[in-house]
């Protein structure tokens, strides 16, 4: 008898370790998912040219956007993921490895951005597609780690030889290299809660224009700011990316009053209190709206 009990109770004190390990695991990759990865600069990537010195084709990707992605009545762009053409797969196909192929430093810097957006969208597309249907694009677990979700560390795409993940198109390229916020409203992560995905492909002579213009319709709509009697609530993008958008509150409440249509505007500033933040992880999918 007191054999039985000393083992029910090795078992049930292993019973609650396990169980804690599954609670600190499932914290540690909720944190994991919400946290941003730091700017990590890769030099390989800072040289450019003073002039444009080579031409770079956004066509086809310019094509696929206009063919298959449409600006829904509530503001958010969907993709029709479904109808896409085998045809269109292997031109989008394509298209990225065409993009592999430039020599990226005898781009302008506005050249390079472009490129740099129109990639990193172009690849995110894909690899929906690749492995579509999906609910959402975190159930597409392509990076490495315990802790990792989603296919943004993967290496899914090779620049002039080199080999590059998602997270490093963003967070070793743009952001540490042009230092500006509203890559935040260019880049697409195929959610719902993401900034709109543009209709028409990124150029260097359109870069300054489509990126006022992205920041505008997201600061503008409810995903990005909603304000409610209780205060404002945001996106978390501007938690995830705080540093960007100034690092402190009364930094973003201006970066989101530079953008704020009339009467938004004034709410903001009636309120000047951040109260929640939150984000929409469902794939932007056409096939889904009813």
């Amino acid at each position: 008898m007191e054999l039985r009990v000393r083992t029910a109770r090795q078992w049930l004190r292993r019973g609650w370790r396990a169980l804690g390990l599954a609670a600190m695991a499932a914290v540690l990759i909720a944190a994991s998912a919400a946290a941003a990865p730091e700017m990590r600069l890769l030099p390989r990537w800072q040289a450019h040219s003073m002039v444009a010195t080579l031409r770079v084709d956004h066509g086809p990707w310019d094509r696929f956007l206009q063919t298959y992605v449409a600006a829904g009545a509530d503001g958010i762009n969907r993709v029709a993921y479904g109808k896409v053409t085998a045809a269109d797969r292997q031109a989008l196909a394509a298209y990225i490895k065409a993009l592999g192929a430039i020599e990226v430093d005898r781009l302008t810097r506005d050249q390079q951005m472009a490129y740099w957006i129109n990639l990193y969208n172009a690849v995110t597309v894909k690899v929906v597609l690749d492995h579509y249907p999906v609910n959402s694009i975190r159930d597409i677990n392509l990076s490495k780690g315990f802790f990792a979700t989603g296919p943004w560390g993967a290496k899914l795409v090779t620049v002039d030889g080199v080999p590059l993940s998602l997270d490093e198109i963003e967070h070793s390229i743009l952001r540490p290299i042009w230092r500006d916020a509203r890559i935040h409203y260019a880049l697409n992560c195929a959610s719902l809660g993401c900034p709109n995905l543009a209709l028409t492909a990124y150029t260097a002579e359109r870069l300054k224009l489509m990126l006022e213009v992205a920041a505008r319709s997201f600061v503008n709509h409810p995903r990005g700011v909603k304000v409610t009697d209780a205060g404002i609530e945001v996106s978390s993008i501007y938690k995830w990316y705080a540093d960007d958008f100034g690092g402190a509150r009364d930094y973003l409440l201006d970066h989101l009053l530079r953008y704020a249509a009339p009467e938004l505007k004034e709410q903001i500033e009636d309120s000047r209190r951040i109260v929640d933040y939150h984000y929409d992880w469902r794939l932007n999918d056409a096939a889904q709206v009813k």
